[in-house]
C-alpha cells in the first residue's frame, strides 16, 4: 500500500512538471516568467497633433458674427449719421475762390479777379479796385487817393479777357500773365483803347494769409492803341 501511494504522487509531479515546463503559451499570459511590453515612448502634445498651450488670439469660443438689420423690403439699414457731423461749416463769403481738389486759388479765379476790378470801377468802388492790387494796393505805385482820381473822367469801362498764360512759380509765389484789351469811355463821350497784359500773383509760402494766398494784381503792362 505504501508503495502504491508513492508511485501515485511521483505520477502527480510528473504531470505538475509538465505543465509547469510548457514553453509555447502566448506572450502575455499569467506568470512570473512572462516579459512586459514595451511601454510607449513619451511625447510632448496630445494625441491629436494639436499644442498643449494655445496660440495668439483670443482663448474661448467664436463671438456670433455681427448681424446687419434689414427693412422690410430686404434692404440693409444704414446707422444714423450724427447730426452735429452733418452740420456744414459756415461759409466765409470773402473767402478767395479755391479749387476743392486741391484747395488753393485757379486760373479762373486770377480772370475772375480781373472782371472783379473793372466791375469795381463801373460801379465807382474804387477802394475796392485798389485792394485787388498786392500789397494792399500799394503794387499800384499810387495812393488810394490818387487811384481814384485816375478815374474821375471815365464813365465806363469795357473789358475784353483773353486766354490766360500758363503759372508760373518763383521764390515762394506763383505768377500768371492775362490779356486783355480795354474800352474806356469818358465823360465827354471820348473813348479810349487799350491793349496789354495784367500779371497777378499770389504766395505759396507757409504761414501767408488768406489775402496772400488769394491772387492780385502784381503789375500791369497797358498801352493805349489807336481807335
Amino acid at each position: 500500500m505504501t508503495q502504491f501511494r508513492f508511485a501515485f504522487l511521483l505520477a502527480c509531479a510528473a504531470a505538475l512538471s509538465a505543465c509547469g515546463g510548457d514553453k509555447s503559451r502566448a506572450p502575455g499570459a499569467s506568470g512570473d516568467d512572462t516579459e512586459a511590453l514595451p511601454a510607449p515612448a513619451g511625447a510632448r502634445g496630445s494625441v491629436t497633433g494639436m499644442p498643449d498651450e494655445p496660440g495668439p488670439g483670443v482663448v474661448g469660443p467664436p463671438k456670433p458674427e455681427e448681424t446687419v438689420a434689414l427693412d422690410a423690403e430686404g434692404n440693409p439699414v444704414l446707422p444714423a449719421e450724427d447730426p452735429l457731423a452733418a452740420t456744414a461749416a459756415p461759409v466765409d463769403p470773402n473767402a478767395p475762390p479755391t479749387d476743392i481738389a486741391t484747395n488753393e486759388p485757379t486760373v479762373d479765379d486770377a480772370v475772375a479777379v480781373i472782371r472783379d476790378y473793372y466791375a469795381a470801377i463801373n460801379r465807382r468802388d474804387f477802394a475796392q479796385a485798389y485792394a485787388l492790387w498786392s500789397d494792399g494796393g500799394r503794387s499800384s505805385n499810387q495812393t488810394p487817393e490818387q487811384f481814384a482820381a485816375g478815374f474821375a473822367d471815365t464813365t465806363g469801362v469795357s473789358v475784353e479777357i483773353m486766354a490766360p498764360g500758363r503759372v508760373d512759380a518763383a521764390a515762394g509765389s506763383r505768377y500768371v500773365e492775362i490779356p486783355v484789351a480795354l474800352t474806356a469811355t469818358h465823360a465827354d463821350g471820348r473813348q479810349q483803347r487799350f491793349v496789354g497784359a495784367y500779371t497777378l500773383r499770389r504766395a505759396v509760402v507757409d504761414g501767408a494769409t488768406a489775402d496772400q494766398r488769394a491772387w492780385r494784381i502784381g503789375t500791369a503792362d497797358i498801352r493805349e492803341v489807336a481807335p
